[in-house]
């Protein structure tokens, strides 16, 4: 966990003032997940794992799979399609493929304040809510100086709002990115 911690504080000052983490989770935030997973009885894992037809360790699986086709693609000089095709497959990883397989299913057996629902609330919440919509509906693109993306979105549920314009930096996006992954990673540690 350790470093998974580090790469999570990198974003300490995202955590505390976009997500409202205690100032002393900051530096071991993967390390806070484990130990308020780990404290998730036994019916609350179980119905975590049945939640999806997919089996878990396949999830993990994936993710791992993933993060080894990031250190590929990061340890070259890329060419611009991989970057967008890079940027199209953690889009869809970390705001479809684990929205409801971890951030919503989990975040029902937590304890209300912990850091681990505070990040699972964040994920499954506007602006984060809408971008996912916006990647599973194809709603998004990049803007012209590729700074950050465009996307459309509803900011409710009602099926006869309009869509909303909304924009994500990059930087912002890649915290977004590296809280999903992080928060996933644990979990799926955890209970695999």
């Amino acid at each position: 966990m350790k470093k998974l911690d580090k790469q999570l504080a990198n974003w300490r000052n995202k955590f505390r003032n976009d997500v409202k983490i205690h100032e002393n989770d900051l530096d071991s935030i993967a390390t806070v997940f484990s130990k308020e997973i780990s404290e998730l009885s036994p019916s609350a894992i179980e119905e975590i794992k049945d939640s999806t037809p997919v089996d878990i360790k396949l999830r993990y699986e994936e993710l791992i799979a993933f993060q080894a086709w990031m250190d590929i693609i990061n340890n070259k000089k890329a060419h611009p399609a991989e970057i967008r095709a890079q940027i199209i497959v953690t889009n869809y990883l970390c705001f479809v493929y684990l929205n409801d397989s971890c951030f919503k299913i989990l975040k029902k057996f937590l304890k209300a304040g912990s850091t681990t629902k505070k990040c699972c609330n964040y994920m499954i919440n506007n602006p984060v809510r809408a971008f996912r919509n916006a990647i599973a509906h194809s709603n998004w693109c990049y803007k012209e100086d590729f700074s950050a993306i465009l996307y459309w979105a509803k900011k409710g549920d009602d099926p006869k709002e309009p869509l909303k314009k909304f924009e994500v930096t990059n930087e912002d996006l890649a915290f977004w990115q590296t809280l999903a992954r992080g928060l996933a990673y644990v979990l799926y540690e955890e209970i695999t």
